[in-house]
């Protein structure tokens, strides 16, 4: 199940320095223009790819809503 996580818990995390993976599954045009700092880009389409890119394959997994 993923969790759901708020954006301004996310941006604790960022400004924390906390350790984790951020990935941006929007497409390559939405990016572009608002792209998250330190996000691996994986879009949507290609989620069933992301054991091949994420470093942790054991990570939590979460959303932001």
């Amino acid at each position: 199940m993923v969790e759901s996580l708020k954006r301004d818990e996310l941006k604790g995390k960022m400004d924390r320095g906390d350790d984790f993976v951020l990935v941006d599954a929007l497409g390559p045009g939405h990016y572009e223009s608002s792209y998250l700092p330190g996000a691996i880009i994986l879009p949507y389409e290609y989620i069933g790819e992301a054991e091949k890119v994420l470093p942790d394959k054991n990570a939590k997994t979460c959303q932001t809503s």
